[in-house]
């Protein structure tokens, strides 16, 4: 997924055959494995890095993909991609690009035509694809006015069979932290008593796991801190705070507290959260919380 982990900014490479079990990447164990699927059509696995989380708005500055046809053969492809706007400095900590780093790079519309001969008419594989790295490559070959078809694709989600084969609501963290069933599940007392229970079992697992309320706060937010309120109705964007829903998606706060002034004005005689009708009342008197 575009924002899933750190990672370390890597080489331009566009283009690389990678023969069976030469590549250090894939352990033999791994070919063997994926060797042993069946199916009726080669199989891609791949991922996108991008400018953020926003799959309407967002847009790919790296993309890989491994393809997996007959025999064992494995094809590679990765390229960084320059969006043709500015990365966000939240992103570029996430994954480690930044602008200077996609400069030189090919704009999606230039590589489309390689990217579409790649995949073929394979299926499709990944890490939470569906819900956002296919979304996102749609949208892309739709800017370019090229057509990617998932008519009859299949799609295989890892993100998807990892949370069902490992759930991870109260019951199964009772389970793992407290060693015991959740039998009073969705009694209010219970899941009280319960995540009492699944806290404590977190202190004596993680030894490095702070002590204190303030501590545990900060590591409870969301990663980054990308949002700027519970509702995840804002998100900051290099420093700034940025609508993340409605027709202003993208936009600053700043932008639509000058432009739309009557639409920060609904959001307050709304049901949003006191945080988000907090920063809107700000931002009706010219206040607007920047970011360092």
């Amino acid at each position: 997924m575009g924002l899933g982990g750190a990672a370390a900014p890597r080489a331009f490479r566009s283009w690389a055959m990678i023969q069976g079990v030469t590549d250090p990447a894939l352990p033999p164990e791994t070919l063997a494995a994926l060797a042993s699927l069946s199916g009726e059509r080669p199989l891609v696995i791949f991922d996108l890095e991008t400018t953020g989380a926003d799959r309407l708005t967002d847009r790919i500055v790296e993309i890989a993909a491994l393809r997996f046809g007959p025999a064992g053969a494995v094809t590679a492809f990765e390229s960084r991609v320059n969006p043709g706007v500015k990365i966000p400095r939240e992103s570029t900590r996430i994954h480690g690009i930044g602008d200077a780093d996609v400069a030189g790079a090919p704009a999606f519309s230039e590589i489309a035509g390689r990217i579409l001969e790649f995949f073929g008419d394979a299926d499709l594989a990944g890490y939470n694809v569906r819900a956002f790295d296919v979304p996102v490559l749609l949208r892309e070959f739709e800017l370019t006015n090229m057509a990617f078809p998932l008519e009859n694709r299949r799609i295989v989600d890892m993100q998807t069979i990892f949370f069902r084969k490992e759930p991870r609501d109260l019951a199964a963290a009772v389970r793992f932290f407290a060693g015991r069933e959740h039998t009073g599940a969705h009694s209010a007392l219970a899941d009280v008593i319960a995540s009492a229970e699944v806290l404590a079992g977190q202190f004596r697992r993680y030894a490095d796991l702070p002590r204190d309320v303030a501590a545990l706060h900060e590591l409870s937010r969301p990663p980054e801190g990308r949002f700027a309120d519970p509702d995840k109705r804002f998100l900051w964007r290099d420093g700034e705070i940025v609508f993340a829903f409605s027709e202003h998606r993208g936009k600053t706060l700043e932008e639509v507290a000058e432009k739309h002034p009557g639409f920060l004005d609904w959001m307050i005689s709304k049901s949003f959260s006191e945080e988000a009708k907090r920063i809107v009342r700000d931002a009706r008197r010219g206040i607007f919380p920047k970011k360092a």
